[in-house]
């Protein structure tokens, strides 16, 4: 199965529209979005096509695309506005004998490993700062970036999951900046 990972969207409609449009194209079957949907957050400035309201009518359009859970700037009000649920902590996702724990990060992550077993693959987004690493009990620990506002001068980026391999890719070009397969490389 092939999955798109993308995070930290905070309002902006542009690049919104440019990950569901990476997402037809890339032929993936579910988008998981990995937290801060609609707020642009305390710590970072507007951006020029900052428009949650678009963003929620692009993302209510494709709810049937669309797995997520909740990041620190998603609120209960959000949910008020969206047609696909937002408010879980975290998801386990079970994909190719692969099992994933799927959170935002400011809660579970690899100092908090939360309910995650020896040998599971943690994915979150949060940093805005693509990566690949193992930690702990032969586990890994995937972040696709940030879509909207990079940071430690990464690009802005999103993630592709298919038949056991992770790719961090650039979002303006596609190019693949980080990869694992996980058939080679990661005893589950």
């Amino acid at each position: 199965m092939k999955l798109m990972f993308a995070s930290d969207i905070h309002g902006d409609f542009l690049r919104a529209k440019q990950v569901l449009d990476i997402f037809e194209r890339e032929g993936a079957k579910k988008l998981v979005l990995l937290g801060d949907l609609l707020y642009f957050g305390p710590r970072n400035t507007l951006t020029d096509s900052y428009d949650p309201q678009s963003v929620i009518k692009l993302l209510n359009e494709n709810r049937d695309k669309l797995l997520f859970v909740r990041g620190n700037c998603d609120a209960e009000v959000d949910q008020m506005v969206l047609d696909f649920p937002i408010m879980a902590e975290y998801a386990y996702l079970m994909v190719d004998g692969f099992s994933m724990l799927l959170t935002h990060g400011h809660k579970i992550n690899t100092s908090n490993t939360g309910n995650l077993r020896a040998g599971e693959i943690l994915i979150h987004g949060h940093t805005h700062i693509p990566c690949i690493e193992r930690f702990g009990a032969g586990n890994l620990y995937l972040n696709p970036g940030s879509t909207t506002y990079p940071k430690e001068n990464s690009p802005h980026s999103y993630m592709i999951y298919e038949d056991g391999i992770f790719e961090i890719k650039r979002l303006d070009n596609g190019e693949v900046i980080k990869r694992i397969d996980l058939n080679q490389s990661f005893e589950n």
